[in-house]
């Protein structure tokens, strides 16, 4: 057999990670993207801009900043000791706080996108029909949205199980507890197992082909992500 338990294994944590990160993205992304599209504040450009940082920023320099701030001597980390939860390094917790930082702009960016090219019009004309706020945003921009969450979903998704970076530097390599597919891969490799290697690299890329094949075939990565 080519794929062993630990394997398995990673790929289980991996899936979890990445479906937990999409929720919690989705959730809290949907607000931020919202004001982003909707406000004239001077605040929106630099709250943009650090929504966009781990486009650009090396992922282990989000993953150093993190290990700092969430250990026991940085001020998240004793916050939580105080709390009596611990520190969330070297931890599934931890992983998802990288993990929704780091895939942050995947998800928010197409979510505003789609936001702003509802433009100004279907809001008026809720407003006429004396539709509450909440009611506009829930009856006419969510449907009206739904490429760009359909695409913020998959990309945010897809960019989780990817990482290495972030994971390594604030999950370490833990079996069953912070061993995700990307460093399981490593694992293999130091260890010259080539062939394990191969396998799950192989999955890897056909999920992120088969991805962008999905996104590019539905037409929704053009009007939802550009």
């Amino acid at each position: 057999m080519p794929l062993d338990n630990a394997d398995f294994s990673a790929i289980w944590l991996t899936l979890k990670l990445a479906s937990l990160t999409t929720l919690i993205l989705l959730v809290i992304g949907t607000p931020i993207a919202w004001w982003l599209a909707r406000t004239r504040s001077w605040l929106r450009g630099p709250i943009g801009a650090v929504v966009a940082l781990p486009l650009v920023l090396p992922p282990t320099v989000i993953g150093f900043y993190l290990l700092l701030l969430l250990g026991p001597n940085g001020a998240l980390g004793q916050l939580t000791q105080k709390l009596g939860l611990g520190t969330f390094t070297f931890s599934f917790t931890g992983l998802v706080i990288g993990s929704v930082l780091y895939s942050m702009p995947f998800v928010v960016q197409p979510l505003q996108n789609a936001f702003m090219a509802i433009g100004p019009r279907p809001l008026e004309v809720a407003a006429t029909l004396r539709a509450s706020p909440w009611d506009t945003f829930f009856s006419v921009v969510l449907p009206l949205a739904r490429p760009g969450f359909l695409t913020g979903a998959i990309l945010g998704f897809a960019h989780t199980v990817g990482e290495f970076g972030v994971v390594l530097m604030i999950g370490g390599n833990i079996p069953q507890k912070t061993r995700v597919v990307s460093t399981q891969i490593y694992n293999h490799v130091e260890a010259l197992e080539y062939t394990q290697a191969h396998w799950l690299a192989g999955a890897m890329l056909l999920f992120s082909f088969l991805v962008l094949l999905a996104l590019y075939a539905s037409g929704k990565t053009r009007s939802a992500w550009s």
